[in-house]
């Protein structure tokens, strides 16, 4: 019963994930915003609930590893996603259409990444008021990153959306252009509580599997839990892409890889036995180093020139997935 209760819940945020990314395009088209802020700030805030929720039910039961292990393999699987639509739409390039300003969230994302990285190596990380000093390091280093990286937003000129509307008409191939604006925001609000919901579900679930299985917390939640969190961030990047939003699919994958962190920093807060990062096993080491790798690799496929050679281009794309795989198998034995 309780695997038919996890695909249902994983189905109900499927479709919500897809609700929410039409009307995060709208926005993005209808507003100032444009698809680079609102993808790295409003939907990627908005995909990552599913792991908010997950990772701070897990700390209230009392499963820590899971909480961790759902942030890192969400993030691991987030950039499995982008690697695999870049192979799928490989005769777009979609690395040659977005732009540079991703840079900043891409770097930021590793940085954050090293710093929870050192928690789980050094395990007697100092705590202060319960909270790893770690954890306090990402958090404001986020504050800071997000600051920078809106100001360096604004001093650019914006970028023209494909899915932009010219005026009141409504342009073929978009079928979302005559949603108002007053819509798109009541319908994003609601599509959030709904993925927000679907997430604690999924938590209590995913422990519930990972004690009738024996497969472990840290497998459990870097894996199974992760990816199904996942799914919106999954379900948004299609859609966008579908939208030719190239912007704010990417700005939704690495945006929230970077909320995802901010989430670490949450369920430490809500964990009272000193740092969670100390209590997390030492097989999500494998996860960050990883996740490192592949967010180098990201930048990159958004540094380097334009190719002709479509086999040249999709080296990076090629090599996340083998990455993902290798890391998983590893989690798996250990």
């Amino acid at each position: 019963m309780v695997y038919i209760l996890f695909i249902l819940v994983a189905g109900i945020t499927l479709y919500t994930a897809m609700k929410l990314s039409t009307f995060a395009d709208v926005l993005s088209t209808k507003t100032s915003m444009g698809g680079m802020l609102v993808g790295t700030i409003l939907l990627a805030g908005a995909t990552s609930l599913p792991e908010v929720t997950t990772s701070l039910s897990a700390v209230l039961i009392g499963n820590p590893d899971i909480a961790v292990g759902n942030v890192l393999g969400s993030n691991l699987f987030n950039l499995l996603v982008l690697a695999t639509f870049d192979l799928y739409f490989r005769s777009t390039k979609l690395y040659e259409k977005i732009d540079r300003t991703h840079l900043y969230s891409a770097v930021l994302a590793i940085i954050l990444t090293a710093l929870a990285l050192s928690g789980l190596v050094y395990s007697q990380t100092p705590a202060v008021f319960g909270v790893g000093i770690d954890m306090i390091g990402i958090l404001v280093i986020y504050i800071a990153g997000l600051i920078y990286m809106n100001k360096k937003s604004s001093s650019m000129k914006p970028v023209v959306e494909p899915t932009t509307e010219k005026k009141s008409k409504k342009k073929p191939g978009n079928p979302h252009s005559d949603i108002s604006l007053k819509k798109a925001i009541i319908g994003f609000a609601i599509s959030a509580l709904v993925i927000m919901g679907a997430g604690t579900a999924l938590s209590i679930l995913g422990d519930q599997i990972a004690v009738l299985t024996g497969l472990g917390s840290s497998f459990v939640g870097s894996f199974l839990i992760a990816a199904t969190t996942s799914l919106p961030e999954a379900v948004s990047v299609y859609v966008a892409l579908r939208l030719r939003n190239v912007n704010l699919a990417f700005g939704s994958i690495l945006g929230s890889n970077i909320f995802n962190m901010l989430i670490l920093v949450m369920s430490d807060f809500v964990y009272r036995d000193g740092s969670i990062l100390n209590a997390a096993a030492e097989s999500h080491i494998t996860t960050g180093i990883s996740i490192t790798f592949l967010s180098l690799l990201v930048i990159y496929g958004i540094r380097r020139r334009p190719t002709t050679s479509l086999a040249m281009y999709l080296i990076p794309s090629i090599l996340t997935v083998i990455v993902y795989f290798v890391t998983t198998y590893l989690l798996f034995i250990s």
